[in-house]
């Protein structure tokens, strides 16, 4: 089926230009048999994530990509036939971390034990870039009896955590869930907690994950709510309960994300929609097919991504504990790869 509509795709595929310079990335056109484990990948998977949103991709290429997986029955084929893998590189090591859907509990009023407010984004925000910091937000009482709470949190280092992720579930007392997902920010940049536990020589940077800086500020309250002042940056929160339990969070493209098929990718250089191999190396190595449907704030660079590991507690321990090496393969329509080099063509 797919062979059949080769000709017509690239009759209407609309050229785009070269895309490198003398001090942009650089790009190498792989074959498949170059990708690690390739042959073995459940590709069917890919696929079915790679629907979940190339319906939403408007330049003609992907569109027309889009209509011919709806129509395929060989997932590989469709991969192998229509697209190049392409390495993208921009001088940087290659470094895959994790990411996950926190399960909070909560309440929909504030009471003794939930305390701490989820907030949505104050209209005065989305005008002011920056806005106010994050310790301006909690302290100078500028968000009080205004109705922005979205819910009450029990724990605010399991809510610091949750707008590092950008959504989340909250578990009511009754057993009513809702979801939240990212709904703006305040605008000042992204500090890492980690880096500064590690500045203060609390610990070394391989033993910093979320869990120890969760036990820390645990143990250290006082200081460690100034901790998490050093980080100036703020999200807010919009309520996303209509997206199914049983799917994921809503990624940047506002569709859900599959658990390790979807990763967060820096969309400079790999466009959101895309399918993205990834040979991650480490502990628990990971030679698959993802699709790249999410961003993030610490997301930057050619050979860097997030990876997502699903939703709640456990998807957390293991999403938190990933730091590691490898390499990533952008998966091109076959003629916007030829145009990406820059003395090459079809």
């Amino acid at each position: 089926m797919i062979r059949v509509f080769l000709a017509a795709f690239l009759a209407i595929y609309i050229m785009t230009g070269p895309a490198s310079s003398e001090t942009g990335p650089s790009y190498e056109i792989l074959a498949f048999d170059d990708l690690h484990g390739w042959a073995e990948d459940d590709h069917a998977a890919a696929l079915t994530a790679f629907l979940e949103t190339c319906r939403d991709l408007d330049d003609p290429d992907w569109a027309a990509l889009c209509g011919l997986a709806r129509e395929t029955e060989d997932a590989r084929g469709f991969f192998e036939l229509l697209f190049r893998p392409v390495l993208i590189s921009d001088g940087e090591e290659m470094l895959f971390t994790g990411y996950f859907e926190p399960e909070l509990s909560g309440s929909p009023y504030r009471t003794a034990t939930y305390r701490y407010p989820v907030y949505q984004m104050p209209p005065e925000a989305k005008r002011s870039r920056p806005w106010l910091t994050r310790r301006q937000i909690l302290t100078s009482g500028v968000m009080d009896g205004r109705g922005l709470e979205i819910a009450w949190v029990d724990d605010p280092v399991e809510l610091f955590f949750l707008q590092i992720q950008g959504s989340g579930r909250i578990i009511f007392p009754d057993g009513r869930m809702i979801r939240v997902g990212y709904g703006g920010a305040n605008g000042h940049p992204y500090r890492s907690i980690g880096r500064e536990l590690v500045r203060r020589g609390i610990y070394r940077a391989h033993q910093v994950s979320m869990q120890v800086i969760r036990n820390w500020v645990d143990r250290n309250p006082d200081i460690g709510d100034e901790l998490l002042y050093h980080n100036a940056a703020y999200v807010f929160f919009r309520e996303v309960s209509e997206v199914p339990a049983e799917k994921g969070p809503l990624g940047a493209m506002n569709r859900s994300i599959t658990t390790l098929r979807s990763i967060a990718v820096d969309p400079r250089y790999t466009p959101l929609g895309a399918p993205v191999w990834i040979e991650k190396a480490g502990r628990d190595p990971i030679n698959r097919l993802m699709i790249a449907q999410d961003t993030g704030s610490a997301i930057k660079g050619a050979q860097r991504a997030d990876i997502f590991y699903g939703t709640g507690d456990e998807a957390g321990r293991v999403a938190g504990a990933i730091k590691d090496s490898g390499r990533m393969v952008v998966l091109m329509p076959i003629q916007r790869a030829y145009a990406l080099l820059p003395d090459e063509g079809l």
